[in-house]
């Protein structure tokens, strides 16, 4: 896919959550183009935990100039993107969604591969939140 559009960071505190959410969203969201996204899940020691230098490269990887829509699972993650984005440390237009990890990070990787902008991926996956399952 080329110009710019959406990028996507899954931020977990395991890399092999946040590859396989990754993995998921991008086979689902399948049929045509899928935009970039990137796993930024655990330490650099490859233990369970956070990486600001993981998480800002993930971001650097996948900006394409529309905005870099950030998901992350829980805690410490959140936390770790929130002081990335008051530290200026992300690409212009990153932006933290508030949306549920997997559900939202499908919407996200749908809605960005069909060409939304960046409210709209945002309000794609805020809407899992609305998801019900009975």
């Amino acid at each position: 896919m080329s110009g710019p559009v959406v990028g996507i960071v899954l931020v977990s505190h395991s890399a092999a959550v946040a590859q396989s959410v990754a993995d998921l969203a991008r086979g689902l969201a399948a049929g045509g183009p899928v935009v970039p996204v990137a796993a930024a899940g655990g330490t650099a020691e490859d233990a369970l935990g956070t990486s600001a230098e993981r998480i800002a490269a993930a971001a650097r990887e996948v900006d394409r100039g529309s905005g870099v829509a950030l998901l992350a699972d829980l805690g410490s993650s959140v936390l770790t993107v929130k002081a990335l984005l008051v530290e200026d440390e992300l690409p212009p237009g990153s932006r933290l969604l508030d949306a549920p990890f997997l559900e939202g990070a499908v919407a996200a990787v749908v809605a960005a591969s069909a060409g939304a902008p960046l409210e709209a991926v945002a309000a794609a996956a805020e809407e899992a939140y609305a998801y019900r399952k009975t």
